[in-house]
This record gives C-alpha cells, sequence and structure tokens, in this order.
C-alpha cells in the first residue's frame, strides 16, 4: 500500500498540474479491449496508469479483494481461486482488466443474476479531475461511484478497486439448448434467468433457425458420466464451433464438464468468432490444423492489437446492443437481413438503477424492479467502403432507438452529439461533471465518438495506405502486436500455463 499510495500521489499530482493550467488530458493504461478505432489527434495529454496492475490484498473471511485497476480477469481469477474464490462476474476475455470493467459496461454470462461488473464491486479510490485523492461506494459520495460506472472515465480516475467474491467450485456444468427460431431463443433467454440454481446464461445464434441456450451451474460434483472440455489448447476446439457441433442431429440439451477458469475464458480462442476473419484475411484454410499452428496469434489480446493495427477496425462492424426482450426478436431479424453477420451472441443483463450511462430501458416487473434486457453481439465483417460503412453503422443506431434499445460504449458509436444525448442522460450526467469538477477529462461523448473527418484524413496518409494493402497489413499488423507486448502476454497469460 505505501507503494501505491506513491505512485498514487504522482498520479494526483499531474492531474492537478493540468486542472490549475485548464488542460484536457486522457488517461493511458498501456492496452485496452477497446475496438474504437484510434486516431492520432485525440491522444493529447496523457497521463499514465500503466504501472498501477497490481493484486493488493485477498480477504478470504469477508471474500473481497482489492486490486489496482490494470489487473486482468486472467490474473484475477488466479489470484482469488488460490483461495477458493471468484469474482461473480468474470469478463470473458483475459485480458480486460478492472478499470475497464468499471468504467465501462462489462455484462457477461453471470450478469442475469448479478448484474454489470461494476455492480460487485464494493468501493473505488478515485483521483478526481482537480487531483484530489477519494473514496466512493454505496455510502461514500454515492453519486459518483454509481455514475462513474460505464462513463468511460469522464468523471475522474480509478486508482484502486475493492470487489466481491464468492465460493468458486472446480467446474462448470454446461448444458447446451437447442433452438430452431430467434423467437425461441429470445423465449429460452429469458425462461432461464427464472431458474435460481443457473450461475451462468448466454447463448450463441449461428442462424435464423439454428443455435444454442447455454446454461452453467458450479458445482464440484458433476454428474457422472459427463465429459471433462477444456479450450484453452493449441488443439482444444474453439468454442462456438465446439457448441455448433454438440448441437448438430439433435433436439434436446446436451451437458458436459467444463473446468472453471476454462469456463470463464471459453471465447478467448478465437476471440469468439472474430478470429475466423484472419483466416479470411491472409488467406489461409479455417481447419483444425491451421488453428493449431497459428493458435499464439489467435487468442483475443493479439487479436484486439492487431485489428487495431492493421486498420481493420475501421471496417470491422463491433457493437454490442442491450434491447427489451420484446423488441430483441425484432432487432435480430433486421441485422440478420440488412448485415448478414452471424453468428451472434446473446447475453441476458439485469439492469443497474437509473439514471445510468450503462444500456438501460425503464419498463418495470410487478414488484417494482426494472425488466431485464437482452444484450444482442454483432461482430463481423463490413463494407470496405467507408462511406458505405458508416452508412450501415449509422442506420443500425437509427433502429436501435427505434426499438428502445443501447449500445455498450466500448463499440464504434456514430451519433451526433445531439443523437448520443438523446439517449443517454444528460441533465444528471453534466450535473456530475460540474461537482466533481470534471472539466478537464473528456466529456464521454468525445471519448466514445468516432470522428470521421479525423479518420478520412488519415486515410490519405502514406502510411494508412501502406497498412490497408494486402498483405501488407496483415503482417504489419501482427509486428505492432508483437512489439506492443500482446504476444507475449497472451503466452504468459496465467489461465493457459496453469500447471
Amino acid at each position: 500500500m505505501d507503494t501505491h499510495q506513491k505512485q498514487v500521489e504522482l498520479i494526483s499530482n499531474q492531474i492537478r498540474h493540468h486542472y490549475e493550467r485548464g488542460e484536457k488530458f486522457r488517461i493511458s493504461h498501456g492496452s485496452t479491449n477497446s475496438t474504437r478505432p484510434s486516431t492520432t489527434k485525440r491522444r493529447g495529454n496523457l497521463v499514465h496508469i500503466e504501472h498501477l496492475s497490481n493484486v493488493l490484498s485477498v480477504d478470504k473471511a469477508t471474500k473481497t479483494i482489492v486490486v489496482e485497476p490494470n489487473v486482468p480477469m486472467d490474473r484475477l481469477v488466479e489470484a482469488t481461486l488460490k483461495h477458493g474464490l471468484i469474482p461473480p462476474v468474470v469478463m470473458e476475455f483475459p485480458g480486460i482488466t478492472v478499470g475497464g470493467g468499471y468504467a465501462g459496461t462489462a455484462g457477461e454470462s453471470s450478469s442475469f443474476k448479478h448484474g454489470y461488473f461494476d455492480q460487485t464491486i464494493n468501493w473505488v479510490e478515485m483521483v478526481l479531475a482537480t487531483g484530489e485523492t477519494v473514496r466512493c461506494s454505496k455510502s461514500e459520495r454515492p453519486d459518483l461511484f454509481h455514475g462513474a460506472a460505464g462513463a468511460v472515465g469522464s468523471l475522474g480516475v480509478t486508482t484502486l478497486v475493492e470487489i466481491q467474491l464468492i465460493d468458486a467450485k472446480k467446474y462448470v456444468e454446461a448444458t447446451y439448448h437447442p433452438v430452431s427460431s430467434v423467437a425461441e431463443a429470445v423465449r429460452s433467454c429469458e425462461l432461464h434467468t427464472a431458474d435460481t440454481t443457473l450461475d451462468y446464461i448466454d447463448g450463441i445464434l449461428f442462424s435464423e433457425s439454428q443455435g444454442a441456450i447455454i446454461a452453467g451451474r458450479m458445482t464440484d460434483s458433476p454428474t457422472a458420466g459427463l465429459n471433462i472440455q477444456t479450450f484453452s489448447n493449441a488443439n482444444d476446439p474453439w468454442y462456438f464451433l465446439h457448441v455448433r457441433d454438440r448441437i448438430l442431429n439433435t433436439t434436446g440439451p446436451v451437458s458436459e464438464v467444463i473446468p472453471l477458469a476454462e469456463y470463464c475464458f471459453r471465447y478467448d480462442r478465437g476471440g469468439f468468432w472474430v478470429g475466423a476473419s484472419a483466416f479470411d484475411y491472409f488467406p489461409f484454410p479455417f481447419n483444425d490444423f491451421t488453428r493449431w499452428w497459428l493458435d499464439d496469434f489467435v487468442h483475443t489480446r493479439m487479436l484486439y492489437s492487431s485489428l487495431d493495427a492493421s486498420g481493420q477496425s475501421k471496417t470491422y462492424v463491433v457493437q454490442d446492443l442491450a434491447l427489451p426482450y420484446q423488441n430483441a426478436e425484432q432487432f435480430i431479424h433486421y441485422t440478420a437481413e440488412t448485415f448478414k453477420i452471424w453468428p451472434l451472441w446473446l447475453c441476458p443483463l439485469k439492469q443497474t438503477s437509473l439514471p445510468t450511462i450503462h444500456p438501460h430501458h425503464d419498463e418495470r416487473q410487478a414488484d417494482g424492479t426494472l425488466k431485464p434486457m437482452l444484450n444482442i453481439g454483432l461482430w463481423g465483417p463490413g463494407p470496405k467502403d467507408h462511406d458505405a460503412f458508416v452508412a450501415l453503422n449509422r442506420d443500425l443506431e437509427r433502429k436501435l432507438r427505434e426499438l428502445g434499445g443501447m449500445k455498450c460504449l466500448y463499440a464504434h458509436t456514430y451519433y451526433s452529439e445531439e443523437e448520443f444525448w438523446d439517449v443517454y442522460p444528460r441533465e444528471w450526467y453534466d450535473e456530475l461533471r460540474e461537482k466533481y469538477n470534471a472539466k478537464t477529462l473528456p466529456t464521454v461523448y468525445e471519448k466514445v465518438k468516432i470522428d470521421l473527418d479525423v479518420e478520412k484524413e488519415e486515410a490519405q496518409t502514406w502510411a494508412s495506405t501502406v497498412t490497408s494493402t494486402w498483405p501488407v497489413g496483415g503482417f504489419w499488423a501482427i509486428k505492432k502486436a508483437i512489439d506492443s507486448g500482446s504476444y507475449l502476454q497472451a503466452r504468459a497469460s496465467s489461465w493457459r500455463t496453469r500447471k
């Protein structure tokens, strides 16, 4: 803690300097799992917090862990499993950080039960834009604690976090329920959320007529006779392909047993299914051998770095959308017709209290609580023509608003400022900005918007021309990912190298 406090004091002094000079600044975390295209003109003054990446303590009695914000999910899980504990919500990519989970919208397969990742946090230490270091929780500065969740670091800089933990079990017993229509998939998701014995629920739609809703229970004593399946080894199947194979030629549920850490990061290899696009780009045959041979390059840490470095993120549809259940089917049929992207990911979400930057809808259940929503992950290649790509994403935003949905802000955002604040709660947010003197931090809109003018300008540069040329861009992206340390991080990831 002494070392931590000294480091935070240095960060505080830097931030105070910017505040006194009236200079806006941004935070450098050293790595990111955001897929928003980066532009050189957006970076400005940087305050570096890459070194805040330590697990400070685990308290088995209180079932809590105190960590710095740049601790990634794989190290978080490694630290807690040693004590027989696990965070209630674990983001499914091992490189996503604790700070990113708090500042962003992190809803995962346990979020039908526990809510977003930030709802499992007890308190955060934060440096305000004035340089003052404060602690906030449900009882201390509760408005800041709640408001900063999902506000992408636009209200303060998180420097320490205490996370709730629950008892871990050795395995997850996963059951794959085949569905043969979009309507059945949506209804099955909703029905499963009422099962209090479940710990995890998500779904994969492979087409409008084939999919699986996946229900998981933690257990130390799995049902006798079930296979134990892993997904971290190079010769293991990619998870989405494995699920597809398991539901072929069956109309009833099928089950298997997955070690808990393997379940947490089951989508890492292939980044759900985004990694399959790399085989189209070069192109390589997409089969068991090539997936084994190129395994080190298709984990999410490498995929994220390569996607950004190659410029492919500017033409890749990356959207996470949350909608009321009654409108989810209509929206999926719209994406099927307009985007023709498969598979889709389905994830039931328990809403947080309003107001919030998180996706939300104000419909309530009979007991007065907010109705849950269904998250739809839409990830796949879009038009290569920039104007056509933007127009398609703009149409998606229009349709989403029409159906009462909202997007997670890690993704591509093309709203005008007026449109954005028609969707998100501006008055409440501006009051928080004013109260906590956050004027030298970018607003949430400034952080998430895609600057089309800058994108067009940079697209005309020599470097952009070279990196967008096949296959130079792909090899350049791999080099940049290796240089950034993503390759070594992926190889050293604790859940992959455990004994």
